[in-house]
């Protein structure tokens, strides 16, 4: 059986990470999503929220599991045996942050494989950050999220 972790903040999560989620279950007979607990950037939503929006987002996939994780990415990934890390990339932007990132779990975790999934063109432009600000601003965030992070973000707007 083949097992994967899609490691991220996700804070929040977008219809670009949904996109790379849905593909992913497609390769993989169980997908992981891997919130992580404690990100280096100032995050939105606390992990519970994340997790939750997120469980509710990928109920559609059956395959599909989501869980918080501290540490070590490739730690948890050895945990839920996991023999792959999935991961998107938007732009050429992307590709050098993502190519050190695979490079160092070759180096903790020489076993593990690090597939990178391209994003769809729809959603190129789309990235967590950019939601929040929109969302900040009292943009309308609809079209670039799930039904539930957007319904978390007008009640963050009006309270």
């Amino acid at each position: 059986m083949r097992t994967a972790l899609y490691p991220g903040s996700f804070d929040p999560v977008t219809n670009g990470h949904l996109d790379i989620i849905e593909r992913a279950s497609r390769l993989f007979d169980v997908l992981f999503v891997g919130v992580f607990a404690s990100p280096r950037k100032d995050v939105l939503f606390s992990v519970e929220d994340r997790v939750h929006m997120l469980s509710v987002a990928a109920s559609k996939w059956p395959n599909v599991h989501v869980r918080s994780f501290a540490g070590l990415t490739v730690e948890c990934a050895r945990e839920l045996g996991a023999q792959v890390l999935v991961r998107g990339l938007r732009a050429v932007t992307d590709f050098e942050y993502e190519f050190q990132l695979a490079t160092m779990y070759q180096q903790l975790r020489p076993d593990l494989e690090v597939v990178c999934l391209m994003t769809s063109a729809k959603h190129s432009f789309l990235s967590a950050s950019l939601v929040k600000e929109v969302a900040k601003l009292g943009g309308n965030v609809d079209a670039f999220v799930p039904k539930v992070v957007a319904a978390r973000l007008r009640e963050m707007q009006t309270a």
